[in-house]
């Protein structure tokens, strides 16, 4: 039991139940080192979900890369749900020198990296064999924090001048803190530094969740949190848009606990957290039908100060009600 938790006790969520994790994971790429990944699932049950959880770029050394976010993974695989976890190129610790091709943003070999964890799902198995033939292959998300976020949402159907690279065995998303619209939206520095920033989002049409903070500062951009919730608005795929109440980028600490990327410590925010993505996924990749609007139910109630679900995408002065 977590004695600093309050309101989020309120979200349902499954009981914890045994995991078991293989790390590290190596999967040879042409031309740079293997990609090294960390799967985390589920140690009994057959036909398990399968979520790509894609990192972002936080000033620590080891958040970004497979050992980030390992509660996050945790407790998700403790509910059911296969976690893969790549430590991307951009990586400090583990990703490529940087004066390759693509540095220092890599974005492109990030998306490559996801397809070719999806592409050789049959490598990866054989090098964890107590999760072998366990995976769910038809049901697959993908997931991720800030710059993964970003990743994700290419992912999912975002399109950089017009180029595709959308993955078809991808049937959900979840967008957490997720760069908003680039190019004019941007500082005229940061339009300059991250051209990649400019996505047409109108083309991401996989069913996904976007998760911002109420409190975060997009330094980017002079726009408030609200440019983190663009993919909502712009995407048709978009159909909720979940904002975490008194809380910034980190969600009260998504990616590590005590960690630098972890601006506001706030056990209850991130605990809510945990659980709404969880319902979201567990719903959406069709391990519980109901679970998402269990969760809704509960915001509605008596976990009300944590957050809120806006599924309407009209601007806020033509909705009707409070």
């Amino acid at each position: 039991m977590n004695t600093l938790i309050d309101f989020a006790r309120h979200i349902p969520t499954p009981e914890a139940a045994l995991t078991v994790a293989y790390t590290p994971i190596l999967l040879p790429m042409k031309d740079r080192q293997p990609l090294d990944l960390r799967l985390t699932a589920p140690a009994e049950g057959r036909d398990i979900p399968i979520v790509l959880f894609s990192h972002g770029g936080g000033p620590s050394n080891y958040i970004p890369s497979n050992d980030g976010y390992a509660h996050l993974a945790q407790f998700w695989a403790e509910r059911g749900l296969a976690v893969i976890q790549p430590t991307h190129a951009t990586s400090r610790v583990g990703g490529l020198p940087p004066d390759a091709e693509g540095a220092p943003f890599f974005w492109r070999e990030r998306v490559a990296e996801m397809t070719a964890i999806l592409d050789r799902l049959d490598e990866i198995e054989a090098q964890a064999p107590a999760i072998a033939g366990r995976l769910d292959r038809t049901r697959i998300a993908a997931a991720g924090h800030s710059f993964g976020g970003y990743t994700t949402g290419l992912l999912l159907g975002s399109r950089v001048q017009g180029e595709d690279f959308r993955d078809p065995g991808i049937s959900a998303g979840l967008m957490l803190n997720a760069p908003g619209r680039g190019g004019r939206d941007l500082t005229p520095e940061n339009a300059a530094r991250l051209p990649f920033f400019d996505v047409d989002f109108s083309t991401l049409t996989t069913r996904t969740l976007v998760v911002v903070g109420e409190e975060d500062d997009p330094h980017f951009t002079p726009r408030g949190p609200d440019w983190f919730a663009d993919a909502f608005h712009d995407s048709p795929g978009a159909e909720a848009l979940l904002t975490m109440r008194s809380v910034g980028h980190g969600l009260g600490g998504i990616a590590g606990l005590d960690a630098k990327e972890t601006e506001t410590e706030a056990p209850d925010a991130l605990e809510a957290t945990k659980r709404l993505t969880l319902a979201w996924l567990r719903t959406a990749l069709g391990a519980a039908e109901d679970a998402w609007k269990a969760a809704g139910d509960a915001l509605a109630g008596p976990a009300l100060p944590l957050a809120r679900v806006t599924t309407d995408k009209r601007p806020a002065a033509h909705r009707e009600g409070p």
